[in-house]
């Protein structure tokens, strides 16, 4: 039972919770942090899926620089351009491990 109990701490440990601009919490899983051109990013999954956000839809947001503030990109170019350079890494760290 001990261990259930560990397995559920560790689970929402890894559960992000954000505020939208109308109050409501969002949950979000740490999918990854990558630096791209000197900024980091953090890369984030639905924890609970809706009609706004998809199962596999990424969301990503700016680390400041202390790192334990996200903040939005409203820039949809730097967006995609961050979400590119970070399939390209995952992909490269797949073909090594491979």
């Amino acid at each position: 039972m001990d261990k259930e109990l560990e397995n559920e701490e560790l689970d929402e440990e890894e559960i992000i919770e954000l505020i939208d601009d109308f109050g409501k919490i969002i949950k979000f899983k740490l999918l990854d942090v990558t630096e791209y051109k000197g900024e980091k990013y953090a890369l984030l999954l639905a924890a609970e899926p809706d009609e706004e956000i998809a199962e596999d839809e990424v969301v990503i947001f700016r680390l400041n620089e202390s790192g334990d503030t996200l903040e939005p990109i409203e820039d949809e170019s730097l967006l995609e351009e961050v979400f590119a350079f970070y399939q390209q890494e995952a992909e490269e760290d797949f073909g090594e491990d491979a």
